[in-house]
């Protein structure tokens, strides 16, 4: 049985209650009902309820205002509001799986533990084959109204299914085609492209430096310090010298390519500009003054070390 069917099965039982359904109907688990079906209908909630009911998903990427009576928990945090017995979450974009799912488990009461469990099941949470098993990167940063009977798996199902959708909209794997690489390298270019970026104007170029990099002869490795400071499992700017050494898969000073994986839930714009990257012949690019957001970018290596004497500049005075 398909969503739609689902859906319209859904809504043809509901049609014939006495009352009308509580607002957290789509997402109680039916004992009588395998956990197969419930999690089906718990992603075709997703799609309904981005038209206007229970469970808001818009996307930040999407230019989706943030309701007025948000209040943001600092840079690195969710925005957490409540309402009609609910909890509104809003994911910013470039948080890792692990911050997420500690939000979740802040916001529900649930024990991390089993968003940890509930985030191995990649096919219950109805990943992509791309993904290779892996959520991260895929829980897609949005806007949720989570109901206090949302299981785990239920909720990290709807994030996946908006990441379907995001999916869908940009034409991820017909655009990662187009540009010779794989849905899983696009989004894990995406990942970094957040990552990295101060602002959404920067991403198109960012994304540009990554593949002259990826595609420069001879080869020329990456060198990110974000990478490596996720591997790690580190938080961070810059990588320290004994960072550099690290074995890790992700360290990308020492190995030439991409890293196996996202490093983080990249949004809509950070996915647009990997699969359509600016034009130019940059090379590098310098943060020259984090505190304003500014971001240079050069062709050359004698131009990369003067922006990077432009960031020392701007930290000591700053």
């Amino acid at each position: 049985m398909n969503i739609e069917d689902l859906l319209r099965e859904t809504l043809s039982d509901m049609a014939h209650e006495e009352q009308p359904p509580p607002p957290d109907r789509f997402f109680q688990v039916n004992r009588s009902r395998s956990r197969r079906r419930s999690l089906a209908l718990a992603a075709a909630a997703v799609t309904v309820m981005a038209v206007g009911s229970t469970l808001v998903v818009q996307g930040l990427s999407s230019r989706a205002a943030v309701p007025k009576d948000f209040t943001a928990q600092g840079s690195d945090e969710a925005i957490v509001g409540t309402g009609r017995g609910q909890t509104t979450l809003t994911v910013r974009e470039g948080l890792r799986l692990a911050q997420v799912m500690e939000k979740l488990s802040t916001v529900t009461g649930r024990p991390l533990v089993e968003f940890k469990r509930a985030a191995k099941d990649d096919r219950a949470l109805g990943l992509p084959a791309y993904a290779k098993g892996a959520l991260e990167g895929f829980a897609f940063p949005a806007t949720y109204e989570v109901s206090p009977t949302s299981s785990p798996d239920e909720l990290l199902a709807a994030m996946v299914t908006r990441f379907n959708r995001a999916a869908e909209d940009s034409d991820l794997v017909d655009g990662a085609r187009h540009v010779g690489r794989t849905p899983l390298e696009i989004l894990t270019i995406a990942s970094i492209v957040q990552t990295e970026s101060t602002n959404k104007r920067d991403m198109p170029k960012i994304a540009r430096v990554i593949y002259n990099r990826l595609n420069h002869t001879p080869e020329m490795k990456l060198q990110l310090d974000s990478t490596i400071l996720y591997g790690l499992n580190k938080f961070g700017v810059r990588a320290s010298n004994e960072d550099l050494k690290s074995r890790s898969r992700y360290n990308t000073y020492a190995r030439l390519g991409l890293p196996p994986g996202p490093i983080c839930n990249p949004g809509a714009d950070a996915i647009e500009a990997a699969l359509k990257p600016a034009a130019g012949p940059w090379l590098y690019f310098v943060t020259t003054d984090p505190e304003k957001g500014i971001t240079k970018f050069a062709d050359s290596e004698s131009e990369f070390f003067e922006l990077v004497e432009e960031y020392d500049k701007n930290r000591r005075t700053g």
